[in-house]
């Protein structure tokens, strides 16, 4: 089965990954269902790593002319030239492994994820939730596609 169906009902802010856990462990039974959340969990980690790469590339944005300045490139011991862009993509990577990997501060989506659900109402609407929340959880925002 897909895992992107249960991406979506992991980003209704309603459901987040509790819906998911109980659904699959009904749909599956405990042990298989409890199996496909921890690859459904893994799936959304790595989407969300990817989302991370392009969005906070994309956050510094570079003109022609600046990305040939030297106050944007730096030359290694090898010779090789690397763009800033790139630095400030592998620190934001790397932090937040730390961050994964650290009882400290928490990825942008441990944070969504640990937050409380939102109690189910037939009025909600989801786009102006994450509307609302785009500044707290910004590549989050983009993964749900909402602007």
């Amino acid at each position: 089965m897909n895992k992107i169906i249960f991406i979506a009902s992991v980003l209704d802010p309603r459901n987040k990954f509790e819906y998911v856990e109980g659904a699959l462990e009904e749909l599956f039974g405990e042990e298989k269902g409890k199996k496909i959340n921890v690859e459904v969990y893994a799936y959304m980690n790595s989407l969300f790593g990817e989302y991370l790469i392009k969005y906070s590339t994309e956050s510094c944005p570079q003109s022609p002319s600046s990305s040939t300045s030297s106050n944007n490139t730096s030359n290694t011991p090898s010779g090789s030239v690397i763009s800033v862009s790139k630095i400030r993509t592998k620190l934001s990577l790397k932090k937040q492994k730390e961050d994964n990997g650290s009882g400290g501060a928490k990825s942008e989506l441990d944070k969504y994820i640990s937050e409380e659900q939102e109690p189910f109402s037939e009025e909600f609407d989801i786009l102006s939730w994450w509307k609302t929340h785009a500044p707290r959880f910004p590549i989050l925002s983009e993964l749900a596609r909402v602007h």
